[in-house]
């Protein structure tokens, strides 16, 4: 049985014969990549899993049925939702303490990741989770209200135990050039497949406010593990049009349906 660190780092990156392009002309536009000469092709991780994508008959509604290992597509615990009329809440905010460092940037075949070098935790409900990898969806998998953002990106974390914490961070679109963002937004050019390394900011891809949606949900992509605590943060992190029709020209389609909540609670903390 794979361990929760094997399926948080490979969930999104299982089955890499994704339907969705690579990026677009456009895309290949941009300037340079700032990462290091080093280019290799990247470890295989997409485990044993059957191919999996987000449409057609391998799409996210028969993701229970392609292989046995994703029975839990089909339970009632799944993220994304929809946010509605969150229950307010005391509880304390997230304690995030990233620290900017050199990451690896990976093109896994359903989305860009970068994977965190050691150091990154977070702090939720009193148990302290290391940040493994990012990885981002067009449009965003979260809706507040029916409200569907540009795009949404995952943090996912691990406690000692095994147990997972996603801070969710849903992007925005406005006029100026985010460059705390500029680094990952570039890994859009790499080539499915391959790996290089870049130095990036981690805090400051977050946004100021450490509000945040609180439930518990799961993995969005195969083999959609429940159990996950999830921590949406309310406040949008803004990046520029060019920036996100760079994410988009990668990847525009890898987004989960939203999902009933089936009698569970979500809360809004106060700050």
């Amino acid at each position: 049985m794979p361990s929760r660190r094997t399926l948080a780092l490979t969930a999104v990156a299982a089955g890499a014969s994704a339907f969705i392009g690579l990026a677009s002309a456009s895309a290949a536009r941009l300037p340079a990549l700032p990462f290091s000469p080093e280019t290799q092709t990247a470890p295989d991780q997409h485990g044993s899993g059957a191919s999996w994508s987000y449409s057609g008959a391998t799409g996210p509604e028969y993701w229970s049925t392609l292989d046995p290992a994703y029975a839990a597509c089909a339970d009632a615990s799944q993220t994304p939702i929809n946010v509605v009329s969150p229950t307010p809440h005391s509880k304390a905010a997230p304690v995030i303490s990233y620290q900017g460092g050199k990451v690896t940037g990976f093109n896994n075949g359903h989305t860009i990741q970068v994977t965190s070098a050691p150091g990154n935790t977070v702090m939720v409900n009193g148990t302290k989770s290391t940040l493994l990898q990012m990885h981002f969806h067009a449009p965003s998998e979260h809706t507040i209200n029916g409200r569907r953002y540009p795009a949404e990106a995952h943090f996912v974390n691990e406690a000692a135990d095994g147990s997972l914490t996603v801070v969710g961070v849903l992007l925005s679109t406005g006029r100026q050039r985010n460059a705390a963002w500029a680094p990952f937004v570039r890994t859009a050019q790499l080539p499915e497949g391959t790996t290089r390394s870049a130095p990036l900011n981690w805090p400051a891809l977050l946004p100021s406010s450490r509000r945040s949606y609180r439930y518990s949900g799961s993995l969005t992509t195969p083999p959609c593990t429940e159990g996950v605590n999830w921590v949406l943060l309310t406040q949008p992190v803004t990046i520029s049009a060019a920036q996100m029709k760079a994410l988009e020209a990668a990847y525009d389609h890898n987004s989960r349906p939203v999902l009933p909540l089936n009698g569970r609670q979500v809360i809004v903390t106060k700050k």
